[in-house]
């Protein structure tokens, strides 16, 4: 938000006194709008608990069925049907989209400049196929098993600017991580899990690429961390094993959630660091974790009775609720991103909605 200035009129009474000197005085200089100052943080051990304060996104209903799925970038829309089969991506002049009956969409996944469609086969056993659509030049091509690093049946995919990641078949059958530069349509193998072990619920920022690894224990020791020269770099400060998903939102910020208790997978905790200091987000859903525009977005389910499903925003110094269903039994599925905006589906018992807004 930029300040506006009024600029006062001068009159003439005053242009005669200032007239019997060579410059005029300017008066005091009016103080300029400053950022909030950043939270103290405390200790891995010790995180700041935020209290979260209430700043309510501007939110409108998504064009079309709310049984299909929308993700938007406030200008493309692109939309999955009800059924899995077929999608649309719809842009200011013109329009793209495909279906196919023995397949289902597994990710529709959408920045400013790229929207990319992941095909399956109905018994999850051939390597996916995802359509990338350069929204820019209007090009389509596809990565797919004949691509210089082929695709694999499932797993993680994540877009960030001009990177998409997916899972590949390394050397010996290792699980791998593999990296497509879309501009220049070129991929290359980042990092391989080592044997008996895998990874998912991949995030690419412009901080960096993230996964979350874990071994065939049961319960599974789960390690969150960044891939960086061939390495998954973990999280510090983060307890071992009990991570779940987790973004980088800077050069030394993160954001990442832990599960308490491994009866109930789906109550996270939210954890952020920025340099040194640590926060305690608080509670949230597993699986919800979406960073988007510089921000990491998360749902939290009711804490209580009478309350209701929430979308929370941490930006690196504001911890706030911005969207807040109906009271009563609701739930929200995790956000969509699509850079420029956000899509939200919200379940509850007066009915479903989808809600895009701006950001």
């Amino acid at each position: 938000m930029t300040s506006r200035w009024a600029v006062a009129l001068v009159t003439a009474s005053l242009l005669a006194v200032a007239s019997c000197t060579s410059e005029k005085d300017p008066g005091p200089v009016k103080p300029s709008p400053q950022q909030p100052p950043a939270p103290q943080g405390g200790t891995a051990d010790q995180p700041v608990p935020l209290a979260a304060t209430k700043s309510l996104l501007e939110w409108v209903a998504t064009p079309g069925a709310v049984a299909n799925t929308v993700t938007t970038n406030d200008t493309w829309f692109l939309t999955v049907e009800a059924s899995g089969e077929g999608y649309r991506l719809d842009g200011p002049d013109t329009s793209f989209g495909t279906g196919e009956a023995d397949t289902r969409i597994t990710n529709a996944l959408l920045d400013s400049d790229w929207a990319v469609v992941v095909r399956q086969d109905r018994a999850g056993e051939k390597p996916a196929t995802a359509e990338v659509t350069d929204l820019v030049k209007g090009e389509q091509f596809t990565i797919d098993e004949a691509s210089d690093v082929p695709t694999t049946a499932g797993g993680t995919w994540a877009l960030g600017g001009d990177t998409l990641v997916h899972a590949t078949l390394g050397p010996g059958g290792a699980y791998c991580v593999a990296a497509v530069d879309l501009p220049s349509r070129t991929s290359s193998v980042t990092w391989c899990a080592a044997a008996k072990h895998g990874f998912n619920a991949a995030h690419v920022t412009e901080a960096g690429t993230t996964v979350l690894g874990f071994d065939d224990a049961k319960p599974s020791c789960r390690t969150v961390g960044r891939l960086a020269d061939d390495q998954l770099d973990p999280f510090p400060g983060v307890p071992r094993c009990v991570a779940w998903e987790g973004a980088l939102l800077g050069d030394d910020a993160a954001v990442w959630s832990v599960i308490p208790n491994e009866s109930d997978t789906v109550a996270a905790e939210f954890f952020a660091r920025v340099g040194d200091g640590y926060f305690d987000l608080g509670p949230g859903t597993s699986g919800t974790l979406v960073p988007c525009a510089g921000a990491a977005y998360f749902v939290r389910d009711p804490q209580r009775e009478g309350d209701s499903a929430r979308l929370m925003r941490w930006d690196g110094v504001d911890l706030s609720t911005v969207y807040a269903a109906e009271p009563g039994p609701s739930y929200l599925d995790a956000p969509r991103c699509g850079d420029g905006a956000l899509v939200l589906t919200a379940h509850a018992e007066t009915g479903d909605q989808q809600v895009m807004a701006a950001l």
